[in-house]
């Protein structure tokens, strides 16, 4: 291969890099490159990716670390592939932009400091609980500290279940992905993977014509997944391949700055909009680690961490496993989304969260990888049950073998009262006709949780380009968008960084709603929905350019009108909508 070549490869290869659900999620991104031409499995985060992630639909690339070595998102999982996708405006974006308003510093934010400007000197009637769903959040961090959740019946460090609600130590928190030696899981395979290696056995080989009529139906959909499986391993490994090689191009060049291999370089640096060769090369090591990761992991049949965690796995009813390490091996991703949501505001550090009067639940459930559904029906009924008025759940994928367990959690979560918060995913898909779980409507065909909303991810870039090219959205299934590029974010160690995808916007949302609640306590999740969503900026008329590739089946880059992307056609707003609390409270 040619030196030339490698320009165009180079900026494909950036794409893994910058996705982010799973799905699951979400990295730093100094260089942002445009959403992958193809659905990457987690990303979602989402999460991240995923995640997904994929949305888990998203097929979401590992999640980095704002300021640290790549993590996995959740990613991941799908969603999170997506995440670090292009979507920032031309020129600096202020660190806090999500809290402006066009009116006040010209970006499309949610009008944070207009609502506390109108709240004035008024006090918050009540302290609200936000459960974090996610990889971990670092509880000592400087910015997160002061507003972490406290397990009040909970001596800490006694290994006893002071409260009986059966964890253990539960000072702060659970994590479902570890064991009560304090063992964790880091890194897990993705959905289809693990679909794939279920019914490769039986499968494998089979001939239809031997089967039952209901046996020959899961043959056929063994069939799809592993297509799914090995298109999506091809095309990680392909890109391996790739990002390799151009990684020993660079290394090679560093040394031999000079005439043909100077010019070739700054053009490199010109077209990837890299500052300088050392910056490239981190990236591409960022890259290198990403994709080995799906190699040795993600997409490894013959990998399988869950003895880690040492439950019953095929017991769908466990509920008591896991420990109290609510941080984890890598705590990048919810450390981003706990601090969107309430990052000290009067601590003169770091970044403001939305909501002020919070506590912070950290629940660990989304590994490196794909999340699996009982870890996250458990760690929606361990929100619900301890005392979590809202759930944000950054993360997704596109399979969801077990939907019924976790739709379970999800209907007992609604009957208390409790408000969800789900992350769109960041394939730039259309969810309204593309799988994308968890999700609100629940899969025996009852309905769907009417205390759940469906967030997107917008820009500061407003105009044409509102809708962040990575964003999932639906007219029917994505309810609003948020703010989710070019967020500043914390990141554990007391370190900050920029990071985006559908992840960081729910966390906005969740920060609004939580800002709802801890002045108007008397209104129900499903009012508080409401006020949300009746009150979002409307851009319904705004013509933008659809989420996704030009390229790409959904016809990624044509204009349409904001509107047909979500059910309200509008961006979150804080200050509108604590004014539609008051009028509904009164």
């Amino acid at each position: 291969m040619t030196p030339r070549r490698f320009l165009p490869l180079f900026v494909a290869l950036l794409l893994v890099a910058a996705a982010g659900c799973s799905t699951s999620r979400e990295a730093t991104q100094p260089n942002p490159a445009p959403p992958p031409s193809d659905t990457e499995a987690s990303e979602t985060g989402a999460p991240e990716t995923e995640e997904a992630p994929p949305a888990d639909t998203e097929a979401p690339a590992p999640r980095e670390e704002p300021g640290g070595p790549p993590a996995e998102p959740a990613a991941p999982n799908e969603r999170e592939d997506a995440e670090r996708e292009n979507g920032t405006a031309a020129g600096p974006v202020p660190t806090d932009w999500q809290h402006l308003s066009a009116g006040a510093g010209g970006y499309p934010g949610i009008a944070t400091e207009r609502a506390y400007d109108w709240l004035g000197d008024r006090a918050p009637q009540d302290t609200v609980v936000v459960a974090v769903l996610d990889g971990g959040v670092d509880p000592d961090h400087e910015d997160l500290d002061g507003v972490l959740w406290t397990n009040a019946g909970e001596v800490p460090g006694n290994g006893e279940d002071d409260n009986g609600n059966g964890y253990v130590d539960d000072t702060h928190g659970w994590n479902f992905l570890g064991n009560a030696s304090g063992e964790n899981v880091e890194h897990d395979t993705f959905e289809v993977t693990r679909l794939y290696v279920e019914l490769r056995d039986p499968y494998e080989g089979a001939n239809p014509d031997t089967l039952t009529a209901a046996e020959r139906e899961t043959y056929r959909r063994y069939q799809r997944i592993k297509a799914d499986f090995q298109k999506q391993k091809q095309q990680y490994e392909q890109r391996y391949d790739q990002v390799q090689q151009i990684a020993r191009f660079v290394e090679q060049a560093r040394p031999l700055l000079v005439q043909q291999a100077a010019r070739l370089v700054s053009g490199l640096l010109e077209r990837t909009d890299t500052a300088d060769l050392a910056t490239l090369a981190e990236d591409l090591q960022k890259a290198e680690e990403q994709l080995r990761t799906r190699a040795e992991y993600n997409f490894n049949p013959d990998y399988n961490p869950r003895p880690i965690v040492g439950d019953d796995y095929s017991d769908a009813t466990e509920r008591i496993y896991g420990n109290a390490d609510v941080q984890g091996p890598d705590a990048g991703h919810g450390t981003g989304v706990a601090s969107l949501i309430a990052a000290e505001r009067d601590n003169d550090l770091g970044i403001r969260g939305v909501a002020g009067a919070v506590r912070i639940m950290p629940v660990r459930a989304v590994p490196g990888g794909d999340e699996r559904d009982k870890d996250v029906a458990n760690a929606i009924r361990y929100a619900t049950n301890n005392g979590a008025d809202i759930i944000n759940m950054s993360f997704g994928k596109a399979y969801s073998p077990r939907k019924e367990v976790v739709d379970a959690a999800v209907r007992h979560a609604e009957d208390e009262g409790v408000l969800m918060v789900h992350a769109a995913g960041n394939d730039g898909a259309d969810v309204d006709t593309t799988d994308s779980y968890p999700s609100a409507h629940y899969a025996d065909g009852s309905g769907a949780a009417d205390n759940w909303i469906e967030v997107g991810a917008s820009t500061a870039e407003g105009d044409s380009l509102l809708a962040a090219p990575f964003s999932n959205y639906g007219g029917e299934r994505v309810d609003l968008f948020a703010p989710g590029a070019s967020m500043q974010v914390a990141r554990p160690g007391d370190a900050y960084g920029r990071a985006q995808g559908t992840s960081f916007a729910a966390p906005v949302v969740s920060g609004v709603a939580a800002l709802v609640m801890a002045y108007y306590p008397s209104l129900s999740a499903e009012q508080v929905k409401e006020a949300i969503l009746s009150s979002a900026t409307s851009r319904a008329g705004q013509m933008v350019k659809r989420p996704g590739r030009p390229s790409g089946g959904s016809g990624g880059g044509e204009r349409v009108r904001f509107g047909t992307l979500s059910r309200t056609g509008g961006v979150a707003n804080a200050y509108a909508a604590l004014r539609a609390a008051e009028r509904m409270a009164e």
